[in-house]
């Protein structure tokens, strides 16, 4: 009796010995599981994230957002919507934007800025866009309706666009410079009631200008058959490695570097400042100060090709 039942102790002990083993092996399998996870996890991060795209639909949709508020002349209800929805998006795109105010005429002027992990680098470019729109429509091809305000869909908007789409891509580990982003009131009333082109720009210029490494202007990028010639006043050697990034992307037939226009644009006031800076502008674009400058006349497209080259640009520079 007492050796059978020292039998059966025994195998009941080895059943338990068999069940623990089992247990256990499991449990080193997912050990080994979660630590092949975990090793390729880190590699993952010890590697980085692949770089974000550049959207031009997502750019797009920033032209819906601004042509939404309806015109936008400086000094209006709506181009004040506009700044707060420009420095809205920034800060959700992770950039600490603020304002470089100032007054013209007794009209006020709020140009937005925008940096990001700034210092560290090797210098400082600004790129730069006005987001304000012409107060009266006064190259429209009916004479009737050229004391209305515009849109300004491409000539305003889309180098707006360009900007906001750069500030959620742009990735500052990547570029040996600290980039400025910068958006400009008081552009677009230039020959009207005596005002100057680019008072908001001349105000940014004057406070910031000073060790800026270059000045890239992006204003009316949006058209869909895009041709981006050389500007006549833009700095030769900053134009140049611009137009050479846009080739070595196969982007050659966009980006033509040939001098076609030359511009009094927000770039001028850097540039009298001694800063090297550029117009990256397609001046030829029919609907330029008319009512028709509306958001179907902007290319995604357009607005992608752009952002690809300056994205580019400031990663290899």
């Amino acid at each position: 009796m007492t050796a059978t039942s020292h039998s059966h102790n025994q195998g009941e002990d080895r059943l338990r010995w068999k069940l623990l083993l089992k247990k256990a092996l499991c449990y080193a399998k997912s050990i080994v599981a979660l630590a092949a996870a975990f090793a390729m996890l880190l590699g993952v991060g010890c590697q980085g994230r692949a770089p974000a795209q550049f959207d031009g639909h997502k750019a797009y949709e920033h032209v819906l957002a601004q042509v939404a508020f309806g015109p936008r002349p400086v000094g209006s209800e709506a181009l004040g919507k506009t700044a707060d929805y420009i420095e809205s998006c920034l800060k959700a795109a992770g950039w600490v934007p603020s304002r470089v105010e100032g007054e013209y005429r007794g009209v006020p002027i709020r140009n937005v800025v925008a940096e990001k992990e700034p210092g560290g680098r090797k210098g400082k470019i600004l790129i730069g866009a006005h987001y304000d729109t012409r107060p009266a429509a006064d190259r429209d091809s009916d004479a009737s309706r050229r004391g209305e305000p515009i849109l300004g869909a491409n000539d305003g908007a889309s180098g707006v666009a360009v900007l906001l789409e750069l500030a959620r891509v742009f990735d500052p580990a990547r570029s040996a410079y600290e980039v400025v982003l910068a958006f400009f009131d008081g552009e677009d009333r230039g020959g009207i009631d005596g005002w100057p082109f680019s008072v908001g720009a001349d105000i940014v210029a004057e406070r910031l200008g000073r060790g800026l490494s270059a000045m890239i202007l992006v204003d009316m990028v949006g058209d869909a058959d895009l041709q981006i010639y050389l500007e006549g006043n833009s700095d030769p050697q900053l134009a140049a490695e611009i137009w050479n990034v846009a080739r070595r992307l196969g982007l050659g037939d966009r980006f033509v570097p040939e001098v076609r226009y030359t511009l009094v644009d927000d770039h001028v006031p850097f540039l009298r400042r001694g800063v090297p800076s550029v117009d990256i502008i397609d001046f030829d674009y029919p609907y330029w100060h008319t009512t028709a400058d509306t958001a179907d006349k902007v290319s995604a497209t357009s607005l992608e090709i752009v952002g690809r080259v300056l994205l580019e640009y400031l990663y290899t520079r």
